[in-house]
Formats: C-alpha cells, structure tokens, sequence
C-alpha cells in the first residue's frame, strides 16, 4: 500500500498544537536578541481564540525565522498576560485593547506604567454573552442575582464583565454570583446548569461557544448588549465600538449586536529593533498559517496595523509595517 504524504500545512498546524500543548511547562525565555534563541507567546484558555493564533504563530516563528524556537503558553489571558511579559516570563503576549490601555496608563489592573509596546493590531475581540435560554435573561441587568461566570482571574474577559455590569447598575461583586472559571470550565457549567451565564471575550467563532450552542442548542442563546455602550465609551473611551455576531457564527437566529475591542500583540519596550521587525514581518508574511487554525486571523489587517493608540508602537514593528505598505 502507497504511504500518503501529509499536506505541508497539515504538518505545520500539527506542529502548532505540540507547541502549544507544552507551553504549561515553560522555561525562563531567552534574551530576546535578534540573533536567534527561544520565545515564548502568552495567549489565553485552551478553547479560545488566542490559544490557537498563539499555537500557529509559534510554529510559523520557528518554522520560519533561523535560529529561533517559539514556543506558546496557556493562561489566563490579557491581564495575566501583560504581567508574566512585563515580569519576563514571556516575550510575546496577546491582549485585548482596553487591557493594554489600562497597562500602559498604570490603571484599574495595574498599579503603576507598564513597559510594554505592540508589534501589530490583531482582529477585533466580540463580547459574547451566553445564557441559558430557561433562566429568563433578556439583559445584561437581568443578570442581577444569577450564577454568572466572568472569565478568568486576570483576563481580559474579567475586566469587560465587570464593566458590563457596572454599566447596568450592577455591582459585580455583590448582585451577581460571580464565578471565575475559564472557558471550557464555563461551557461545561453551562451544560451541567451550574452556571446561568456566562460573558466571553473572543474572536469570532470561538471553539467553546461553538461547542455550547451546538450541545444546547435552543437551551442557549446570545444577549444583545450594545445598550450599554454609551456608557462604556463615556467611561473608557472610543476602545469600544458596535458590530454584529453573525447568525451563521454559531447557527442562530439572528445576528446579535455586541461590543467589541480590538486586540493587540505585545512585547517589552527593550526588545531590539531588529527582533521586533523580524516578529511583524514574519506574521504579515504567514497570515495564511493563522487563518487555518481560526477565521478569526482574517480581521488581522495590514491596513489598521499601526492603530494601537493609546499603546505605543515598537519602533521595529513600525519599520516592519512602513515596508509592507
């Protein structure tokens, strides 16, 4: 019997999941020089969005730039993320917008400046808010008294449940019984009706979502909360704007308006120039190697690389992006 070869991308994403899967036990990462050694990428819960970029990101880096292996970390996401880069346990982390904002203005989360620059905008987060369709929640108000899960400890998904409910009068450490799971723990609370809720913070489509309205079915339905984003772009600023979850995302009835936030890759401010130019170009480069793990990776656009306001932009990066224009 003729042996069959295995497609070259097929090989590249099985590659992808290996790094990925070994991420949980890391080694302090190299340097950071521009001259080779090991990297390490901070993305987020095994079912998100992040996890899978982060996993094809990696394998594209060690596939494709001489002399480094990359390597990709489960976490807790944004939050998480920007402390394990500023504290040297990663060198490169993915973040949600409002997350990075707050680091780099010594805010909220964070007590003090955080040194830390993007590469690139990346594809916009879609707020996700799934509710059991028995529990009678029609708002993000009706939340109030409900078993809620709002994300990990230190994850982006935390910092936008918070302000959610606080943007609908609700105080969520008192009106809600908040649970900080991740998200597979969130699906399977779900499922078992542990949990009523549960908000997420992702690109579109998320595996776990996929996996909850699929399993659910008509027992699970998405929330429509863009009544509340007056409120969150008086308090937090243009971070925030509207667009839809499309019905076929997830095969339901209707489109469902939602927030969004875009989604930055960060590095320390003292990476060398030439490493973090290295790093743009090669994603730019390979983008088709992110779309086949997740479509989400199509909203990763050349066009809006450089809108990381308010965090600044790698001056590697920015000669990266200046040659691709």
């Amino acid at each position: 019997m003729k042996t069959r070869r295995l497609p070259a991308v097929v090989v590249a994403l099985a590659a992808a999941v290996s790094l990925v899967a070994c991420g949980g036990q890391q080694e302090p990462p190299a340097s950071g020089s521009a001259s080779g050694g090991r990297l390490t990428i901070a993305t987020g819960n095994t079912t998100g969005v992040y996890y899978q970029l982060g996993g094809a990101y990696a394998s594209v880096i060690s596939e494709k730039m001489s002399g480094y292996r990359a390597t990709a970390s489960e976490t807790g996401a944004s939050v998480q993320n920007v402390q394990g880069l500023v504290g040297g346990n990663y060198d490169i982390a993915f973040s949600l917008g409002d997350t990075a904002a707050d680091a780099v203005n010594g805010v909220n989360s964070f007590q003090s400046k955080q040194d830390v620059v993007a590469l690139t905008r990346l594809y916009n987060n879609f707020t996700q808010v799934a509710v059991r369709t028995s529990a009678n929640i029609n708002s993000i108000a009706d939340l109030k008294g409900k078993r809620v899960s709002t994300g990990s400890p230190n994850s982006g998904t935390e910092v936008i449940a918070r302000r959610l409910l606080e943007a609908a009068g609700l105080d969520p450490a008192k009106d809600v019984t908040a649970q900080r799971l991740g998200l597979p723990e969130s699906v399977d609370a779900m499922k078992s009706g542990s949990i009523d809720a549960l908000v997420w913070s992702g690109g579109l489509p998320t595996g776990g979502i996929t996996d909850l309205t699929t399993s659910l079915g008509k027992g699970v339905k998405l929330l429509s909360i863009t009544d509340l984003l007056p409120k969150m772009t008086e308090k937090y600023g243009s971070v925030y704007s509207e667009a839809p979850i499309p019905a076929a995302t997830y095969k339901q009835p209707a489109d469902v308006s939602t927030i969004v936030v875009p989604n930055v890759l960060l590095v320390r401010k003292d990476m060398k120039d030439e490493l973090a130019e290295q790093l743009t170009k090669t994603l730019y480069e390979n983008l088709d190697a992110l779309v086949a793990v997740n479509a989400a990776a199509k909203g990763i656009d050349k066009a809006n690389a450089a809108k990381t306001d308010p965090v600044p932009l790698h001056p590697g990066a920015q000669k990266a992006l200046d040659a691709l224009k």
